[in-house]
């Protein structure tokens, strides 16, 4: 368990190392649609459905967020922040282009570098996990314990922490 603790606290620590003015970004282009009378759309994919959850459904809930469905009109005012495992995944690619092809700013999660990566390409502001293989060694020698949905979760309190001075000061 101490070295999952380790692992874990390493993680969180690279992730706010690597990606906080992009974190600041993403607040920033978050608060535009509910500032402009927008909807924050939240389009999370597999583990990260969680963080849509506890911004939608939690106690302390994102001031203009709804979740995503498909086929939804976004308009012009809305932004949409997509969250999702890889940058590979096809239903957050698809929705990236249509966004992109539409110039609908918006923001992604996944655990790609920017580099050679469409998803980061396409989106306004983009935040990786840094998650590519498990934190701990295996007894078979393979990487376990991907933590994906806890690193969404840490991502999404770090926006939204900077996402609420902005929203709630007017």
């Amino acid at each position: 368990m101490k070295m999952l603790t380790t692992q874990i606290s390493g993680l969180l620590q690279r992730i706010i190392g690597n990606n906080e003015d992009s974190i600041e970004e993403t607040a920033r282009l978050l608060a535009q649609a509910t500032i402009g009378e927008g909807r924050v759309i939240l389009a999370c994919f597999g583990e990260m459905k969680a963080v849509g959850l506890v911004a939608v459904e939690g106690v302390d809930k994102l001031v203009g967020a709804v979740p995503y469905e498909q086929g939804m009109n976004i308009g012009s005012q809305d932004r949409v922040w997509i969250l999702t495992r890889t940058a590979r995944d096809e239903a957050a690619l698809s929705l990236a282009r249509i966004l992109d092809d539409e110039f609908i700013p918006f923001a992604a999660v996944s655990s790609g570098s920017a580099d050679d990566n469409e998803l980061a390409e396409l989106a306004t502001t983009y935040i990786s996990t840094g998650l590519t293989r498990g934190l701990l060694p295996g007894e078979d020698g393979n990487r376990i314990v991907e933590p994906q949905a806890l690193a969404g979760l840490f991502i999404y309190e770090a926006v939204k922490i900077s996402y609420d001075e902005m929203v709630l000061e007017d």
